[in-house]
């Protein structure tokens, strides 16, 4: 089993509408060799890189050219951070730096203005400010819309490679021989945690992590991005589930949360090191919290915990004008969320503070906290490459032992909340469920710097990743009348690591989403089918960037028209739907759970499903397509079987099994 290859499809038409292949074509060329200078062959780009003034075209900015005037200010008086430096979305001044250039790109009123001044920007401000504008702008803006975006593990490699491989990259680059390389995750046997090093490690979760926050920024001050803060307890809660039960299949316990009392047990060496700026720096074992210069003290840490915790107890937040909000209701998640990030949607970011981006940053900055090294950001304070580092989900561990403290207050869902007295589900059969490790290509040479007039050379690395079997579910169900239903379908360890059984209000915190959709259901008998790839939490692969390349110069070459499959970056890898198996068979419950169709708030749900992963990230730019709260009805204390042993719902065991 090798390689799984998303294959855009090219198709030559007498009257194509060809602006998305030179859309495609203009993107590909800005991040082609990123800290390297635009190629002389990309004509328009280069000639625009040198001769277009982004001042004398402000009026072609829907802000009249403030955001333009900013970032031309500071590149004339040299404030901005230069190239060949390490840039982190945590450090306040860079990111301010990134956001400028995100808005030059927001305003601008059509495609070559953007073009344009991407081109200007690409060459005089740092890569990494740059590649993040870039993504977050085509991924937001009315512009970008229909462009696929490179995998960014193909842009940045350096990031996503250990540093042994782009050492051996080079070399192969400089004797002109083609290599390939292998890849292995970081750590040894002698470490426990190497054991699930290849869910941490994936590329394909680093990918998801950062698509996310890409998605759903904490900066973002701009339209609002409906239940943003439940999202954020959604999509790593899952992670964390997720991380709990690849545990579980390697025979360890989960994950311990996070204590700023006591050291961080695991220690965690990247081997992976920055373009410019050295290696990430190492945390050695047992390591003791230290107050960050310049960041945060634990205390204050602890401190804003300690507040939000109130808040809970309380069952309010204080606003910052003094007045109080309730979230002892189901809407009151969607504030924690806000509150715990810090996004700029809190409503009083001055006394509940930014928990989660500030430990982020302390966590990252333990190797160095006097700054007396002068060592660069730690694997912590990138989101592409966080999710490496076991300590990211003992920090997501604790900052779910919050949100379960808020759920643990809510009152359990009544039968009358859980019963859709329209269904029985009679049956549910599965096919058989397994897993295995495959090999996974990806290319690395857009970290190798090169002049033009030296040869391409195939550079590329090679990975073990997890992968399942593809596998179907067939939901039989009595209907009383013709409706449109939801479908939500869980798994969920059936026993912990010491194969003590546990009961259903122990286990449901760490349910699993694999799927929730929308279908109709007619009076009698009905064979729900649906496919493991139609799941709504997962994305295929991405699209090969030099795929990405060939196929739009093909396009533009041919006056042709570029047909591919806009595929959102933010969503689990579809290889991961499932949890790692084991040779005997690893038990889950696999729940199922049908509603009301009127839980859907969009009305054309059972036909168009808006991108497939609204799951866990939503339908961008529209509501969440579920009325219900995420993780229903596991986010809510089940004190009593009874109640939820609804007709409506179906329980069995399943085995995962790996091979």
């Amino acid at each position: 089993r090798w390689v799984v290859v998303v294959t855009a499809l090219l198709v030559v038409t007498v009257s194509a509408d060809i602006n998305v292949a030179h859309k495609q074509q203009d993107i590909n060329h800005l991040l082609y060799k990123i800290t390297s200078p635009i190629k002389s062959s990309f004509n328009d780009l280069k000639e625009m890189s040198e001769t277009w003034n982004p001042r004398e075209h402000m009026d072609l900015c829907s802000d009249g050219g403030a955001a333009v005037e900013w970032l031309m200010g500071e590149l004339e008086n040299h404030r901005l951070l230069k190239q060949h430096h390490w840039f982190s979305l945590f450090n306040d001044r860079q990111r301010t730096e990134a956001l400028w250039l995100f808005e030059v790109f927001m305003q601008c009123t059509d495609f070559e203005v953007f073009r344009n001044n991407a081109a200007y920007f690409r060459e005089h401000m740092n890569e990494g400010e740059f590649v993040y504008a870039l993504y977050a702008a085509v991924t937001h803006s009315d512009i970008g819309q229909y462009i696929v975006l490179p995998p960014l593990y193909e842009i940045t490699p350096h990031l996503f490679t250990n540093s042994e491989i782009i050492n051996k990259a080079y070399t192969a680059l400089m004797t002109q021989t083609p290599g390939n390389f292998r890849m292995n995750f970081t750590g040894s046997k002698r470490n426990t945690e190497q054991r699930v090093a290849y869910f941490g490690e994936d590329i394909g979760i680093n990918s998801h992590h950062v698509h996310w926050h890409l998605d759903f920024p904490f900066w973002w001050n701009r339209d609002k991005i409906d239940r943003k803060g439940e999202l954020f307890f959604w999509a790593h809660h899952q992670l964390v589930a997720r991380y709990d039960a690849e545990r579980l299949s390697n025979y360890l316990p989960p994950v311990d949360e996070l204590y700023w009392d006591s050291p961080i047990k695991d220690g965690f060496a990247a081997h992976t090191s920055y373009k410019y700026g050295g290696e990430f720096p190492t945390r050695p074992d047992n390591k003791e919290f230290e107050d960050v210069e310049g960041v945060a003290c634990a205390r204050d840490i602890k401190l804003l915990e300690s507040r939000i915790r109130d808040a809970i107890a309380l069952g309010y937040i204080i606003n910052i004008n003094g007045s109080h909000t309730d979230i002892n209701n189901e809407h009151g998640i969607d504030i924690l969320g806000d509150i715990i990030e810090s996004s700029a949607y809190s409503p009083n970011a001055a006394y509940y503070g930014s928990l989660h981006n500030q430990a982020h940053r302390v966590l990252g900055a333990q190797a160095d906290p006097k700054r007396k090294f002068g060592m660069p950001p730690g694997i912590m304070e990138h989101f592409e490459t966080a999710t490496r580092d076991p300590a990211f989900f003992r920090l997501h561990k604790y900052i779910n032992g919050i949100f379960k403290e808020h759920k643990d207050k809510l009152p359990p869902y009544t039968e009358q909340e859980l019963l859709y007295s329209n269904v029985n589900i009679t049956n549910v059969k599965v096919s058989k469920l397994s897993t295995y490790f495959e090999d996974f290509v990806f290319d690395v040479s857009n970290a190798l710097d090169t002049p033009e007039s030296f040869s391409y050379v195939s550079v590329t690395a090679t990975i073990s990743r997890l992968n399942h079997e593809p596998f179907t579910y067939n939901i039989h169900v009595q209907a009383k009348h013709d409706d449109e239903v939801t479908v939500r379908i869980y798994i969920t360890p059936k026993r912990d690591e010491n194969n003590i059984v546990l009961d259903i209000d122990e286990s449901r915190w760490g349910a699993i989403l694999l799927d929730t959709f929308w279908t109709k259901v007619h009076a009698g008998d009905n064979v729900i089918t649906r496919k493991s790839s139609q799941s709504s939490v997962a994305i295929p692969d991405r699209v090969p960037f030099f795929e990405l390349l060939e196929d739009a110069d093909e396009a533009v070459a041919n006056d042709a028209q570029l047909l591919h499959q806009e595929i959102r970056g933010c969503g689990h890898p579809m290889r991961l739907l499932l949890p790692k198996g084991t040779k005997e068979g690893l038990d889950f419950w696999l729940d199922v759970i049908v509603t009301s169709g009127d839980d859907a708030v969009h009305d054309e749900l059972t036909i168009e499903n808006h991108g497939s992963t609204h799951g866990y990230c939503g339908i961008h730019g529209m509501k969440y397509p579920d009325k219900r709260p995420m993780g229903f009805p596991f986010d809510r204390r089940i004190p009593e079987i009874g109640v939820f042993k609804v007709p409506n719902q179906h329980g069995q065991v399943v085995k995962i099994f790996h091979h």
